[in-house]
């Protein structure tokens, strides 16, 4: 993971893409999935099948835990296993599994019933924190700049800020394990989680100069930022932003 430095000045960097949160709470929508895990397509379909937008956030996050089974997911991170984990211990939960939804936060049971009523429930909800999420070009890929701050109104929220980097148009051809012979195709898929920032006073700030590997297609990124409560799994709110970059295919 690239050290946590800015290394050109977002002054000068001047961003193009750059976004605000509203009023209202948009709903971060964590997939656990796994390539190796033959139950875990319908659940990959039905994120790739959200809207994504203003107040839904989608975030595939692939655990490793499934690659002894003879497939080893290309993209599959510990760092996803142990947010999974931190997720699951907040809520006095012990079972880890795939394919597992959380929505703002909150694990979510019976998802392909209950996950648009769900989002809908969250997005009710009066944000206590406004984001801003910015991205612009640098010479190493990607400079990414969020901030937090207490919305109009709102006391000082105790809590901690994330920063995320997926892909999405992203195919997979399954050699071996439980999908083997299957073709997967991916959107909006965790190729990089930063933080926690711990928020002081309602406020935090975080900003990365992110190299981009060659595989990585520029034009199919997205910069994701959330603030999660200080004791417990709740999402105060998040923001996805489109990824501005120099040259992007």
């Amino acid at each position: 993971m690239p050290c946590l430095f800015l290394a050109m000045s977002m002054a000068h960097a001047r961003p193009a893409c750059s976004v605000k949160s509203g009023v209202r709470t948009a709903a971060l929508v964590e997939l656990y999935t796994s390539e190796g895990c033959s139950s875990c397509p319908p659940a990959d379909r039905a994120l790739n099948a959200l809207p994504g937008g203003a107040l839904v956030v989608p975030l595939a996050l692939h655990v490793t835990y499934w690659d002894h089974i003879g497939w080893r997911d290309p993209f599959g991170q510990e760092r996803f296993d142990l947010r999974q984990r931190q997720l699951l211990d907040s809520q006095r939960r012990r079972v880890a599994y795939t394919p597992q939804f959380f929505v703002g936060g909150r694990e979510l049971r019976g998802w392909s019933a209950n996950l648009a009523g769900t989002i809908r429930a969250v997005n009710e909800r009066t944000a206590p924190v406004t984001i801003t999420l910015a991205t612009a070009p640098s010479s190493r890929g990607i400079v990414l700049d969020a901030a937090v701050q207490p919305a109009a109104g709102a006391g000082h929220s105790a809590g901690a800020l994330y920063v995320a980097v997926t892909e999405s148009g992203l195919d997979s051809q399954v050699a071996r394990g439980e999908n083997g012979g299957a073709t997967l195709h991916h959107d909006a898929a965790a190729r990089l989680l930063l933080g926690p920032v711990a928020l002081v006073n309602g406020k935090a700030h975080l900003r990365q100069d992110a190299a981009l590997p060659p595989g990585w297609r520029r034009a199919r990124l997205q910069a994701v930022a959330f603030v999660q409560e200080q004791d417990g799994p709740a999402i105060l709110q998040a923001l996805g932003a489109g990824v501005c970059t120099a040259g992007g295919r």
